[in-house]
C-alpha cells in the first residue's frame, strides 16, 4: 500500500521482508530491506522518483494505479537504475510509454543496456531544474560513484527541502514504520554503516566530495529520502555527519582478529593474542572473528571500525584457508586507508601462510607492521604466552 509522508510526497515502494542476500550472495541483509519509490506531486506537476526491484514490478503498477491515474504522472525521475531501483520500467512503460524518463547521460546508457527499450530521455547534470509549477522545483545533483557512476540525488524545495538521496544515506533495513525516529536507532544506524562499510567505502574520496559539496549548497532540510531502508526525519543531518566520518579513512579504538582453523590451533593463538592486546590498552575494543562461521559482510563492517586487524590461518596446502582468502580479496576492493594490520597462524611443515597473508594485506592497502607470528603444530603454554606477548608488543606498533 502507499503510504503519506508529507502533503505532497506518498511513499510507493515495497518492503521486502523475506530479503536475505544483496547483490547476489554478496551482501547479507539479514533485516530485510525496502525498494523506496517516491510520488512527489508538487506545484501542476507529478513526478515518480525511481521504481522498485523486477519481482515486484506487477505488484508496483497496480498498486500506482490505485494511487493516481498512470496518465497524470508528468515526469519519471531514474536517479540510479542498477535493477533494484529500475526493474519495474518495463512494466510502467508498458502504460505510459511515452513519458518523459529525467536521468543522467550515463543513468540513460545502463537503462538502455538493461532493457534495451528506445524510451523518451531526457539527460540531466548537476544544477538542471524540472519546475514543478507554483514556485516549486526539483533540482538535480549528480553523485557519481554514490555508488554507481549514473547515481544522481534530487532536490526538492517545497515542504521545508526534501533530498531524494537514492542508495546515498541509506540501509538495508526492512520496517513497516517509514520514518528513523520510528525505529530502534541502534538498528538503523548499524545498517547504515554496514551498508556504507560494504557498498560505498570503496569510494570514499568521491563519497565525500559530494556530501561536501551538498553541504556547502547549504540547504534546508526537513528529510532525507533514501532508495533502501527508512527516511530521515528526526535529525536528518545526523547522518550526513556520519558520511562524513566514515569516508575520512575511518577508525574507532578497535583492532579486530579474523581467523580461520582447521584443529583449533589457530584459535588458541587468536585468543591469547587478544589476551595480549587487552592487557596492553584496556581501553581497545578487542574482536576475534571466526572467518569460517561469521557472516562476511559483518566482519567487513568490524574491519571498517577498526584501526588495526590482525588476520589469521594454519597453513593448507602451502597457502591459507577458503575463508580467509575470501576476506582478504573483499577487504582488497574495499581500499581501506590508514589501517594497521599483521598475520599469524599455525603450521605443520611448510608454513607459508603467515608470510601470504601478509603480502595480501599489504597488496590491499593496510600498512603491515612486522611479519607477524607463527607456530609449529598445538601451541603449549610457552607458545601461547609467546602470543600474548606478540599481542602486547602490536599495541606499541599502532
Amino acid at each position: 500500500m502507499s503510504k503519506r509522508i508529507t502533503d505532497n510526497i506518498t511513499w510507493m515502494g515495497k518492503v521486502d521482508w523475506e530479503l536475505t542476500m544483496f547483490h547476489g550472495n554478496e551482501l547479507s541483509t539479514k533485516r530485510g530491506s525496502s525498494y523506496n519509490s517516491y510520488l512527489l506531486r508538487g506545484g501542476k506537476k507529478t513526478v515518480l522518483l525511481d521504481t522498485v526491484w523486477g519481482p515486484y514490478d506487477r505488484e508496483f503498477v497496480s498498486r500506482l494505479k490505485q494511487e493516481i491515474p498512470l496518465d497524470q504522472i508528468d515526469a519519471i525521475v531514474m536517479q540510479h537504475n542498477e535493477t533494484d531501483h529500475s526493474g519495474a520500467l518495463v512494466e510502467l512503460m508498458r502504460e505510459i510509454p511515452d513519458t518523459p524518463i529525467y536521468c543522467t547521460a550515463k543513468g540513460e546508457a545502463i537503462i538502455r543496456g538493461h532493457y534495451h527499450r528506445d524510451w523518451n530521455f531526457v539527460n540531466v547534470k548537476t544544477g538542471d531544474v524540472l519546475e514543478l509549477g507554483g514556485g516549486e522545483t526539483l533540482t538535480f545533483i549528480e553523485a557519481p560513484m554514490c555508488h554507481w557512476p549514473d547515481t544522481m540525488f534530487s532536490y526538492y524545495d517545497g515542504e521545508g527541502g526534501v533530498l531524494f538521496s537514492n542508495d546515498g544515506f541509506g540501509q538495508h533495513y526492512a520496517s513497516e514504520s517509514l520514518f528513523n525516529d520510528e525505529v530502534p536507532a541502534c538498528e538503523v544506524l548499524y545498517e547504515a554503516e554496514k551498508y556504507y562499510a560494504n557498498i560505498l567505502n570503496t569510494y570514499s574520496p568521491m563519497v565525500a566530495r559530494k556530501v561536501k559539496e551538498v553541504v556547502a549548497m547549504n540547504l534546508p532540510l526537513s528529510l532525507i529520502c533514501p532508495s533502501h531502508g527508512v527516511i530521515w526525519r528526526d535529525n536528518p543531518t545526523q547522518i550526513i555527519e556520519k558520511y562524513l566520518q566514515w569516508s575520512d579513512a575511518y577508525q574507532e579504538d578497535c583492532i579486530t582478529i579474523v581467523y580461520d582453523t582447521m584443529w583449533n590451533s589457530t584459535r588458541l593463538m587468536a585468543e591469547a593474542i587478544a589476551r595480549g592486546l587487552r592487557e596492553a590498552s584496556p581501553p581497545t575494543t578487542v574482536k576475534i572473528l571466526n572467518a569460517a562461521k561469521e557472516d562476511k559482510n559483518d566482519i567487513l563492517t568490524e574491519m571498517f571500525r577498526s584501526k588495526a586487524v590482525l588476520v589469521g590461518s594454519p597453513t593448507i596446502n602451502y597457502g591459507y584457508s577458503y575463508a580467509i582468502a575470501g576476506i582478504l580479496e573483499m577487504a582488497k576492493g574495499f581500499r581501506f586507508k590508514k589501517k594497521k594490520a599483521s598475520a599469524f597462524g599455525s603450521y605443520g611443515w611448510s608454513g607459508e601462510a603467515v608470510k601470504l597473508i601478509g603480502a595480501e594485506l599489504q597488496a590491499g592497502g593496510f600498512e603491515l607492521v612486522d611479519e607477524g607470528i607463527r607456530t609449529l603444530w598445538v601451541p603449549d603454554e610457552k607458545a601461547l604466552e609467546a602470543c600474548e606477548e606478540y599481542g602486547k608488543s602490536f599495541i606499541g606498533k599502532l
